[in-house]
């Protein structure tokens, strides 16, 4: 019977040694629609568009491996993107075993790329919200001041004891990452306090933090030459999947120059942008984005 009620605390073991926890709602006889969250975020990232898509998909949001109350494994390797992708693709399977809509954010938006780099098969459709492919992000990265200056604060993260400054003062730097851009009016009262429970579990702050360490994709040092080391072949991340991105061109970490050339690695694309949002977009405009996933869908 098909619901937009959410539930939670479901589990699926997708790697040894990993246990994601994921939410749920829709019909589980319906086409598989996943939702894959960011730093400093977990499954409740979606809960506001969860429910604007139940009536058509089985809507699910994981826990990535490290956040909230899935397995958080030891060592930032654990946390590269074709591990978190591989957690993906064997969650899709064990929920269906065939093919899911994939919408994925921050982060997540990484590991959907990697997944739809890697195991196409596993998506019928994709759609990333503010969150670069790893080719365009790599040349902003060695080439582009702007982007280089808005991508600072990653080298932040990656250095040891980051996870306890972001603890300090009750979480008050994760707070501010998430009302900096906009002031976050969503960011109150149970939800606030779901995300302070979320980030409270143990070890889930270095696991948010090791997706940075675990990444090459990060602005050069004096001791770390970062993403202009790399020389990425376009034709080794070619996504073969249709595929919607949706950009809140208010970002101000993630500028809308890495859209630039999308196309050469993604030919099925279509690109929306949304002037007014923010990275934090699905919370700022949940039923635009629950709109364009079904104009999508529709094709």
């Amino acid at each position: 019977m098909t619901t937009n009620a959410i539930s939670e605390g479901h589990y699926c073991d997708v790697a040894p040694g990993v246990r994601l926890h994921y939410a749920q709602c829709g019909d589980p006889r319906a086409p598989l629609m996943l939702m894959v969250h960011g730093f400093p975020e977990f499954w409740r990232a979606w809960e506001p568009l969860m429910p604007l898509l139940a009536d058509r998909w089985h809507v699910v949001a994981p826990d990535l491996r490290g956040f909230n109350l899935s397995s958080k494994p030891e060592g930032a390797k654990a946390y590269r993107a074709s591990l978190v992708a591989g957690d993906l693709a064997a969650l899709i399977e064990q929920l269906g075993g065939g093919t899911a809509t994939v919408v994925g954010h921050d982060w997540g938006g990484a590991a959907c790329w990697t997944l739809g780099t890697a195991r196409p098969e596993r998506i019928s459709r994709l759609v990333i919200l503010n969150s670069p492919h790893p080719v365009p992000f790599a040349r902003a990265l060695a080439t582009d001041e702007a982007q280089q200056r808005a991508s600072a604060y990653m080298n932040w993260l990656r250095a040891p004891g980051s996870e306890a400054a972001l603890a300090e003062d009750d979480f008050r730097r994760l707070e501010r990452m998430l009302v900096a851009m906009n002031g976050a009016q969503w960011f109150t009262g149970e939800v606030r306090e779901a995300y302070r429970r979320a980030w409270s579990q143990p070890g889930a702050l270095t696991g948010g933090v090791n997706y940075y360490r675990a990444s090459p994709l990060h602005p050069a040092t004096a001791h770390d030459p970062g993403a202009s080391a790399l020389s990425l072949r376009e034709e080794d991340f070619v996504v073969r999947v249709p595929t919607l991105v949706i950009w809140g061109e208010q970002d101000s970490a993630l500028l809308p120059v890495l859209l630039r050339g999308l196309e050469r690695v993604v030919p099925d694309l279509r690109v929306e942008r949304i002037a007014e949002a923010t990275h934090w977009l699905v919370h700022e405009q949940p039923q635009a984005i629950a709109d364009s996933i079904r104009r999508f869908a529709a094709g």
